[in-house]
């Protein structure tokens, strides 16, 4: 469980991390579970050039342009995943962040985060909800890095507090993203080591630079909303049913 300052910080910074609380183990078997999946391009997949972000290849047919971003749906992949997902020790937490009864969307995130060295594109400033449709903007993401995670290889930044800000039309560009031109933005880099958990609101902001080091960067994350905050009917978000914790 976090305790109070942790959960008062969470609620201040719209972000925290958890040093160390997936076991060596479990990175290591989600891990394997992602380099299978990537070296055979399992389906479904989302291409760096299905994203369209900065650096990307242009299309499918580009140098690079058959390299994975996301491993999708990872809770169908392997029961390894759907049980680190769900597990006590995610589910208490979230529970102090969003209520007592939580569920996983199968929609939203729910992948294995890829970044190639060769091909990997960045992402500008956002706030996931931007394109989620819920009753309430309070859902919660778990970000579990399966290796170290720092500048050079592409790891998140954050702006603290930004789940709590309104940000005017001039501050964004058509795609929603933040400008980065903006002299207000202060980005905060958050490194993780094999393990580190990061939870963040999916109001803040954050982003990621691309991957300058020789290895492949592997990270999983999940989605998670109270139970009463029901996605829109008729909605994306409503494609899926939600997994309860």
């Amino acid at each position: 469980m976090f305790s109070a300052a942790e959960v008062a910080q969470f609620k201040r910074d719209g972000y925290i991390v958890a040093r160390a609380l997936a076991a060596p183990g479990d990175c290591a078997a989600i891990r394997a579970i992602a380099q299978r999946d990537l070296a055979a391009a399992k389906p479904p997949v989302e291409y760096e050039t299905d994203t369209k972000y900065p650096g990307a290849p242009a299309s499918l047919d580009a140098p690079g342009g058959r390299t994975v971003r996301r491993l999708l749906q990872a809770c169908a992949r392997d029961p390894v995943i759907v049980r680190w997902a769900t597990q006590p020790a995610i589910a208490g937490r979230l529970k102090q962040l969003i209520g007592p009864q939580v569920e996983l969307s199968q929609v939203h995130h729910n992948c294995v985060m890829t970044k190639n060295p060769s091909y990997s594109s960045v992402t500008n400033w956002h706030q996931d909800i931007r394109y989620w449709s819920f009753t309430r903007p309070e859902l919660v993401s778990v970000w579990l890095a399966l290796g170290r995670e720092y500048f050079e290889n592409g790891c998140l930044l954050v702006l603290p507090g930004s789940h709590v800000m309104d940000f005017g039309p001039q501050q964004m560009d058509e795609a929603l993203f933040l400008r980065p031109d903006v002299e207000a933005n202060k980005p905060l880099i958050v490194e993780l080591e094999p393990g580190d958990v990061l939870f963040f609101h999916c109001r803040t902001l954050h982003a990621a630079g691309n991957n300058q080091t020789a290895d492949t960067k592997f990270s999983v994350v999940f989605t998670y909303r109270a139970a009463d905050n029901l996605p829109l009917a008729g909605s994306r978000s409503a494609s899926l049913p939600g997994i309860p914790l």
